[in-house]
């Protein structure tokens, strides 16, 4: 490959309260307490009780696991420091947005007085995956293309089936939350870079934005970085759920674009449709049927999983992620963290044990040796809670 399509992570983390599992406007304290390594990497969010952790650069998807553990681990122990703890899950099981405070500063002020109780109501916690893009052109027509793939990538990162203390029904609720914003959800196509550029002059021109940062599609061109930046997953608990479905969001990206190379472009469908795999993977995850638009017809995400997997398989051995890539497998096997939080919340009936599980899975898999006798302190402080 002569582009090299470097990738990088951000991650959107729930702020706990030991003692009652509820959210906690902690986040300044969390940043004053994590380790100068970190850095920019660690920042606040609109609600106090969200806190983002940002990977490097990463040259290839082992970079990526290595910075995805490094991050969490400077966080959970930042956490441990001050008596916190947090978890990633797209939505919190129990808490309210009502009793959430608002972050200080001009923009998120700014943010607040425009979209008023929508902004308030906006607790949610995504996955965000950025693939650099060797030029503008080139960004607009995979962007096209990879609109199709949202749904399945949506689906295997499902892990908000709650709300405010109720089961929605739904394995990833925070897609719902999130819709009821402006210019999110699945792009139109573009004709061509100019096409798009002249769409986010004319919102500006005419006051709907300031920059084209609030445009928050579920893939979109990042205004500064030179990324494609995939924005449709929650957050994912595991570590290896994150690296499997940041791999897959890079391999599909390398797969479209040697496609292209080839003049062998990829059919574009229509958003609305699109739009309805999108709701299908909300509704019911790697356990419902999405659309084969091509043979127009209904499959089951388990074998359309497997399908994607096939898609991308020529290029995973360029890319170093085919071990990887093939914990998606895992995904479809044995469902998302949507589904181990319902199996909790089944054999307990306890939220509050939904939120144990969550900061146990997220903090698995994260290196605390050289604190191990802190956060089995701070383990057992949440357990008594419970």
């Amino acid at each position: 490959m002569a582009h090299r399509f470097t990738i990088g992570v951000e991650e959107e983390f729930q702020i706990i309260d030991p003692s009652t599992g509820a959210l906690k406007s902690h986040v300044s304290e969390l940043i004053a307490a994590s380790s100068p390594e970190v850095g920019e990497q660690i920042k606040p969010e609109l609600h106090q009780s969200i806190v983002e952790m940002g990977t490097s650069v990463c040259e290839n998807i082992e970079q990526v696991r290595a910075e995805i553990i490094r991050t969490r681990g400077e966080l959970v122990r930042a956490a441990d420091r001050v008596g916190l703890h947090v978890a990633a899950a797209g939505t919190h099981p129990f808490s309210n947005w009502i009793d959430q405070v608002i972050s200080p500063g001009e923009r998120y002020q700014l943010i607040v007085e425009e979209l008023q109780q929508l902004a308030r109501s906006l607790l949610i916690f995504g996955m965000h995956v950025h693939v650099a893009m060797p030029d503008k052109s080139t960004t607009i027509d995979l962007m096209n293309e990879a609109r199709y793939f949202l749904p399945h990538l949506l689906a295997l990162s499902t892990s908000s089936p709650f709300w405010m203390g109720r089961n929605t029904g739904l394995k990833s609720y925070r897609t719902a939350i999130f819709r009821r914003f402006p210019r999110t959800g699945v792009p139109d196509h573009f004709a061509s870079w100019s096409d798009f550029e002249n769409f986010v002059q004319l919102l500006i021109n005419l006051n709907c934005i300031d920059n084209g940062k609030k445009i928050w599609w579920d893939v979109r061109p990042h205004p500064l970085f030179g990324t494609l930046e995939f924005r449709i997953c929650d957050v994912t608990t595991k570590v290896e759920e994150t690296v499997a479905i940041a791999g897959l969001v890079q391999a599909i990206v390398v797969k479209l674009h040697r496609l292209y190379q080839r003049n062998q472009g990829f059919r574009l469908y229509r958003r609305s449709l699109i739009d309805e795999n999108k709701w299908r993977a909300a509704r019911w995850g790697v356990d419902g049927k999405l659309v084969d638009f091509g043979k127009q017809k209904e499959v089951p995400m388990r074998e359309l999983g497997l399908e994607l997997l096939e898609f991308v398989d020529d290029v995973l051995d360029d890319l170093g992620s085919r071990k990887a890539v093939e914990y998606v497998k895992t995904i479809l096997q044995d469902g998302t963290s949507a589904d181990r939080q319902l199996r909790v919340f089944s054999q307990t009936g306890d939220l509050r044990a939904v939120v144990v599980n969550l900061v146990a899975e997220t903090r698995a898999g994260v290196d605390l040796q050289a604190h191990s006798s802190l956060a089995s302190a701070s383990a057992g402080k949440s357990q008594a809670g419970h």
